[in-house]
């Protein structure tokens, strides 16, 4: 699938909503932290957004890889934080509630990372170079890979449930 701008990414989504969720816990009284805590939470939570749309704005593969695992860095960055919040949590009085907000949270940046990691993940095979690089015919061979490999996962599945390919295709988790 092609998406046209960042907004539209189920990962841009994911990352607005995590800054979202993350400045709801910032707003919550109960939530104990210090400046320097909570402005560092407060950044990470939106650098994840915005490297994902400086990534995809920029021309070459090679970039927006950079800035994904910039954003996955960032992702990392704040489920730090919040792991050590929950550690210090267990030690204090905190309401069950925030302390369920701030797994919540954890939750959603970690969904952040691995959609990150899958998106890398799907460049790095490519052998686009970027939207700089794109020609029509550049267009027409990805997408033929693409429909090979998609038909290739379908004649697997109907494979018995015993056969070799499938059961190699199967740990591979390719279906």
């Amino acid at each position: 699938m092609t998406y046209k701008s960042f907004e539209d990414l189920p990962v841009w989504q994911k990352a607005a909503e995590l800054y979202e969720l993350t400045e709801d816990l910032l707003d919550n009284e109960a939530f104990q932290a210090t400046r320097g805590f909570r402005d560092q939470l407060d950044r990470a939570s939106l650098s994840v957004s915005n490297n994902i749309a400086e990534g995809f704005e920029r021309g070459t593969t090679n970039e927006l890889l950079a800035f994904i695992y910039i954003a996955r860095g960032s992702a990392g960055e704040v489920r730090s934080l919040l792991t050590l919040k929950l550690r210090r949590a267990e030690k204090s009085r905190w309401p069950a509630n925030l302390k369920s907000e701030i797994s919540n949270l954890k939750s959603v940046a970690e969904s952040c990372s691995r959609q990150l990691r899958g998106w890398a993940d799907s460049l790095q095979n490519s052998d686009i170079q970027g939207q700089r690089h794109l020609t029509d015919k550049s267009r027409a061979e990805d997408d033929r890979k693409k429909r090979a490999a998609a038909l290739n996962v379908t004649l697997l599945r109907h494979l018995p449930a015993w056969h070799p390919k499938r059961k190699e295709a199967e740990e591979k988790g390719l279906i």
